[in-house]
């Protein structure tokens, strides 16, 4: 019997494999919000469709940062994730929201959006929900805590 809501069935292959990540604007600049960052969980979600992979939870936290649970056959490293999502987010901001060249001065070949670095975690299934409450919850606790 097939348990299609924790299993992925493949041509070759069963999984679950499960994706924490987290990363950062470079400088830490608070730039996540409004419309780039509707602009952004959209592109998002068009590489993950392009590449293959899902997000099923994805949320800014303190304008500076990005949350995603992302889960993603074995055939796709880690590192080639985030490397797609992080390169094609960044070109197309960029291009959809010029103004983001004023907070990131350097020379035109030189410019980042994103820090380089990630953090990623895997996820098993006793802990996905925890991690998708966490991820959906940012805002949230970002509002509490500027009302205290």
């Amino acid at each position: 019997m097939k348990d299609n809501t924790r299993f992925t069935y493949g041509r070759t292959s069963v999984y679950n494999l499960n994706y924490h990540l987290i990363w950062r604007t470079k400088y830490r600049k608070k730039v996540l919000q409004g419309q780039i960052e509707s602009d952004l969980k959209k592109i998002l979600y068009e590489v993950a469709d392009e590449y293959g992979f899902t997000i099923s939870h994805m949320e800014i936290g303190l304008d500076d940062h990005i949350h995603l649970l992302v889960s993603a056959p074995p055939k796709l490293s880690v590192t080639n994730i985030v490397r797609w999502l992080k390169g094609v987010s960044a070109r197309k901001l960029f291009q959809l929201h010029p103004e983001l060249k004023t907070s990131y001065w350097l020379s035109e070949g030189d410019r980042h959006l994103w820090a380089p670095s990630y953090f990623v975690e895997s996820i098993g299934s006793t802990n996905e929900q925890a991690v998708a409450k966490y991820i959906d919850d940012q805002r949230k606790k970002e509002m509490n805590q500027d009302e205290t």
